[in-house]
């Protein structure tokens, strides 16, 4: 086994969703994969192991870096023809019997798939039908699908991801849209007195001096899209959302750190466990959209 530590903020829900991501992405690239958080005597860190050698954290970025995003649909979905080239490439059909989630109303919710080397991944949280909350913050001009949002991640970041492995999630761009996961980029216009949107350069236009770009963190918001594949922090209302991490000495199976995201409560025996209050607001008026505003540890008094 070969194991690999980074430096994560708990603060930042979208950071800890990635560190699952990490997890869930080195268990089908290498196997046997395990994770653990850690913050005694030190600053708080996310600890990865896999099987083999190989170090599962560069393995996982190294795939990153290179993969291609792909979108599937069922073949005879509506959403074939539903489908706009802005968008991005037409989407690849396969048989409904592997489509990993119910065909979805819109193609703004179809899956997307990291392809590699012969290997992939399936993003599909926004798609989910089951009764979990499917922890969609984002929308988008018509609608902009989930899968276009990746791709657009991932060509972010191609070439870039190794340099930055030993601190992931510092790693920045300029980002229009986003998953909304990581809130060190959102805002809310009210709030910040302006409206970003407002100050884009036409088309045709010679550069414009104030032309203003958010800058987002896309590695971060790509490995919390496959982070919550299993996992779903819980949701109390629309608008807040509760987390917990799972710390210790030595890595965990996945499903305990799964289970610890979203429990209600803290686990009935004492390890180190510690729980987060995600607080968000709508961008704007009419939008759909929600965006993370605060985030305060809950003490256990408070739970």
């Amino acid at each position: 086994m070969a194991n690999a530590t980074i430096p994560v903020d708990l603060l930042n829900p979208g950071q800890v969703f990635a560190c699952l991501g990490i997890v869930e992405a080195a268990d089908v690239l290498l196997g046997d994969a395990a994770g653990v958080f850690g913050w005694d005597n030190a600053e708080p860190h996310f600890t990865v192991s896999a099987h083999g050698a190989e170090d599962p954290l560069r393995r996982v970025l190294g795939f990153i870096d290179e993969a291609e995003v792909k979108t599937r649909v069922p073949s005879g979905s509506r959403n074939v023809g539903a489908w706009k080239s802005w968008m991005g490439d037409s989407p690849e059909q396969v048989h409904l019997d592997v489509f990993p989630i119910p065909d979805p109303s819109s193609p703004e919710k179809l899956p997307a798939v990291l392809l590699g080397a012969g290997e992939e991944i399936v993003v599909d949280h926004w798609g989910d039908g089951t009764r979990r909350d499917n922890v969609k913050f984002w929308t988008g001009p018509y609608g902009k699908p989930g899968s276009a949002l990746l791709r657009e991640a991932t060509e972010l970041v191609h070439g870039k991801t190794m340099q930055h492995a030993g601190d992931p999630f510092a790693l920045s761009a300029k980002q229009e849209s986003s998953f909304r996961f990581d809130w060190r980029r959102d805002y809310v216009p009210v709030e910040v007195g302006f409206s970003p949107n407002n100050h884009k350069p036409k088309k045709r236009a010679k550069p414009q001096r104030w032309h203003i770009s958010p800058r987002g963190f896309p590695i971060v918001e790509i490995l919390a899209a496959i982070g919550v594949t299993h996992a779903r922090p819980h949701s109390t209302s629309r608008l807040e959302y509760r987390y917990g991490v799972l710390g210790g000495d030595e890595p965990l199976d996945p499903i305990f750190l799964r289970a610890s995201l979203g429990a209600p409560a803290g686990p009935p025996v004492p390890v180190p466990y510690r729980r987060f209050v995600v607080r968000l607001d709508r961008p704007g008026e009419a939008s759909k959209a929600r965006c993370i505003t605060h985030v305060v540890e809950s003490h256990p008094e408070e739970n």
